[in-house]
């Protein structure tokens, strides 16, 4: 999926590195993307709830070049290290459930997310992630996010292979028409 004039991505808005825009909803929609696509699942998710937005962004933006970054990735993942982030979440307590959203890499969390999560205390909330991947499924990202967060309620959330970005709108759509929250 190209990110140029795509429509889609028009519908996830970024905010400033020191502030998370405040809709007074008590759902905040968390998301890494590197090429778009989990940032247009993102987008309709806010949308769709109401939520606030908020990019997890790498004080260090990973490489355009996708090899380079494959290979930056192992080796962060492979020496626990997490990345310094850019930018956290102020007033994290004003929410009750946090969406997650981040692509697979390498069959787990990239490496932000881990940081993201290390750096940001979830107790007592509900976290529901949402993924994309190459085809690979969700890998062992689920224990990282438990692992990460074991005071928090991980709940089962939306994931799509990304060849099926044509249909990203509907399939978010039906998937939150069906969700708890929404109801």
């Amino acid at each position: 999926m190209s990110n140029d004039h795509d429509p889609l991505l028009s519908l996830a808005h970024t905010q400033s590195p020191h502030e998370t825009p405040r809709s007074g909803s008590r759902i905040l929609v968390a998301y890494f993307s590197r090429s778009g696509n989990t940032r247009v699942v993102a987008g309709l998710i806010q949308r769709g709830l109401g939520a606030d937005l908020f990019e997890i962004r790498p004080a260090h933006a990973y490489p355009e070049d996708y090899l380079e970054t494959v290979e930056q990735a192992r080796q962060e993942r492979d020496s626990g290290f997490e990345p310094e982030l850019q930018n956290k979440v102020h007033a994290l307590s004003d929410y009750d459930t946090i969406y997650l959203g981040f692509p697979i890499w390498g069959e787990t969390a990239p490496p932000i997310v881990r940081a993201f999560l290390s750096a940001h205390d979830l107790t007592g909330k509900t976290l529901i992630p949402f993924n994309t991947h190459g085809g690979y499924g969700l890998g062992n990202s689920r224990s990282v996010l438990v692992k990460h967060t074991p005071k928090t309620k991980v709940l089962e959330g939306f994931v799509m292979k990304g060849e099926q970005e044509r249909k990203t709108m509907e399939r978010v759509n039906g998937w939150l028409s069906d969700h708890p929250l929404t109801r």
